[in-house]
């Protein structure tokens, strides 16, 4: 049943409350440089993602949301506070954190198949099984007919599939998406917009995804943060009222709540 608008504005600020917490962040702030020439990136940053949860992360540029990323993956760690993430203090690179960037980094000498196998591989996972999972997943993606190809023969949403399918193969606990279909046309993005949100039904994978396009965190995220910048800190946190399992993105785009919530996000940016 639809929302009124008051009904929306008090589920503003309201959080989950069920589910395994995979990722707590506790006053994290990180800072770049020393002395003069220090730059503050995020600020006390405070923060539980549960399990089953797709967190759509929204700010304009430079607040701080791919250094976030990057402590989450373990590429980077903060200048002080504390970063759990399953369970673990020190967070290094490991296959049960998935990370897809903007840019699908595909292995350019490796076929479609091959850089899907790759993580499986550095598992050490049988050369029989690797087959088995990657041309499995390779075909839940629709890129079966292209598994021999190289990366240069692909179109850039193919890409970003075969990217997508090499994270599934380990499969991660968690997914870090750096705004995936950022560079991709309208048409491409939306149809990956849909692709993945069925990926996120069927496998309910906890998914933090960095966006700067509001519509792609209504469509997407279960729960939205916006992140304001100088330094990045968070500044809404909210359950997203309209997410649906089911139902039509045009359908939802057309509601009264789709374009009250789309206006508010915006003036929370």
């Amino acid at each position: 049943m639809a929302l009124s608008i008051p009904e929306l504005e008090l589920q503003h600020e309201s959080h989950p409350s069920d589910g395994n917490i995979l990722i707590e962040l506790k006053d994290l702030s990180l800072t770049y440089g020393s002395g003069k020439h220090a730059k503050q990136v995020l600020n006390q940053i405070s923060l539980d993602i549960r399990e089953q949860e797709f967190v759509a992360v929204l700010g304009s540029s430079g607040c701080g949301k791919t250094s976030l990323l990057r402590i989450l993956a373990g590429y980077e760690q903060p200048s002080t506070g504390t970063v759990h993430v399953l369970g673990e203090s020190r967070i290094a690179p490991n296959a049960e954190i998935g990370v897809v960037f903007q840019h699908a980094n595909l292995f350019p000498w490796l076929s479609v198949q091959k850089n899907v196998e790759f993580g499986l591989k550095m598992k050490r996972v049988p050369k029989p099984e690797r087959k088995a999972i990657s041309s499995e997943i390779i075909a839940r993606v629709g890129l079966e007919p292209y598994m021999h190809y190289l990366p240069y023969q692909l179109s850039g949403g193919m890409k970003q599939r075969a990217a997508i399918a090499r994270t599934l193969a380990t499969e991660p606990r968690i997914m870090l998406m750096d705004e995936p279909f950022g560079a991709l046309d309208a048409i491409t993005r939306e149809s990956l917009q849909t692709f993945l949100k069925s990926i996120w039904k069927q496998h309910r994978r906890t998914i933090f995804f960095i966006t700067h396009d509001v519509d792609e965190a209504l469509l997407l995220g279960t729960r939205i943060i916006v992140m304001n910048q100088s330094p990045g800190i968070i500044g809404t946190d909210m359950l997203n009222p309209i997410f649906e399992d089911g139902g039509s993105t045009s359908s939802l785009r057309k509601s009264k709540e789709y374009a009250y919530l789309r206006e508010s996000l915006l003036e929370r940016m």
